[in-house]
């Protein structure tokens, strides 16, 4: 091959080399030197790793509403249970590090409960999901309300707070890698698994395809949704104490998580209808949230324009992933 060829299909070959990658990490590579230009000093490792901390909970909980999505559902009710999750743990373990772990479990049964209910009431008496989980969200809210009266009571255990406040020190290049890191990191590498290499997955995506070809397919179709809402209900126990370890005990700890995550979801390419979806993608996309949420902060601007982005952001993102479905077709 002459020097004249290559020179002609080198950018043809880095061209085709861009489609290949999902659009939302071209946008986190374009954000992040955007927030590098503002500040240099966050492409040094320790701020590289206290923005990933930050953004760990997202992480998690985009994950989580990924598998619903996934199967055409939504799940607004994890923000007030991520609340609700910080607030049971505050009052029942009372501070007491001996009691972190079965507080610890408390919250799984609680944060799965909430999930299996959700699903139920979705699957088994058709309620729509939004419906359902704007419901339970309310639920929550209230229900936290009416135990602490608007004050939440008692104290997160030290070593509750570990795993989003704490890290490995002394690793080469990032001298400390969060707790947070790692568990954000596992939860991906776990979604990854089940979605993409196990038979959960497969039916996850056959029933956001098409209920009635899945249901002709042999896919328990109420099954695989139920599942979902319960990995859901479950992220948001994860979120919950990766938040609780950074933001103490508050009674507005996950306000305006669930639309954060649904954006991140979107935003990493999954489609609301169903049957689209990547755990990369929604890695990236919780990330790229985060990141705008930290431009949007040094460049000065208060948190009412963060949440006019945020619906841009999910407007922008589902209209992207359906044009790119039409194109597709």
């Amino acid at each position: 091959m002459t020097t004249l060829t290559l020179a002609r299909t080198a950018p043809r070959q880095a061209l085709r080399a861009l489609r290949g990658v999902a659009p939302i990490w071209l946008v986190l590579a374009a954000t992040v030197t955007l927030v590098v230009w503002r500040d240099p000093a966050f492409g040094e490792p320790p701020s590289v790793m206290s923005f990933l901390r930050r953004g760990a909970p997202l992480v998690v909980l985009a994950l989580g509403q990924l598998f619903v999505i996934v199967t055409g559902e939504l799940d607004l009710s994890v923000g007030a249970l991520i609340t609700a999750c910080v607030v049971i743990a505050a009052k029942v373990g009372a501070g007491d590090p001996h009691r972190t772990w079965w507080v610890l479990a408390l919250l799984v049964v609680f944060g799965g409960l909430t999930g299996l209910v959700n699903g139920l009431v979705t699957t088994v008496l058709r309620v729509p999901s939004f419906i359902t989980t704007l419901g339970t969200m309310l639920i929550l809210d209230g229900a936290v309300f009416l135990w602490t009266g608007g004050s939440p009571t008692g104290s997160l255990a030290a070593n509750l707070r570990l795993a989003g406040r704490a890290g490995i020190d002394g690793v080469p290049v990032v001298g400390r890698l969060p707790y947070a890191v790692v568990v954000a990191a596992g939860t991906a590498l776990a979604g990854y698994l089940l979605l993409n290499h196990s038979r959960f997955g497969h039916r996850v995506y056959a029933t956001g395809g098409g209920t009635r070809s899945a249901w002709l397919s042999g896919v328990h179709v109420r099954r695989v949704r139920v599942t979902a809402f319960v990995i859901s209900g479950l992220s948001a126990v994860g979120a919950a104490v990766l938040l609780a370890g950074v933001a103490g005990l508050s009674a507005n700890a996950g306000d305006g998580y669930e639309f954060q995550a649904i954006a991140a979801t979107v935003f990493g390419g999954a489609a609301l209808g169903g049957g689209r979806g990547r755990v990369s993608a929604a890695v990236g996309g919780a990330l790229t949230l985060q990141l705008l949420f930290t431009l949007l902060n040094l460049l000065g601007f208060a948190k009412p324009l963060r949440d006019t982005v945020e619906g841009l952001t999910i407007i922008a993102a589902a209209a992207f992933t359906a044009y790119r479905l039409r194109r597709s077709r």
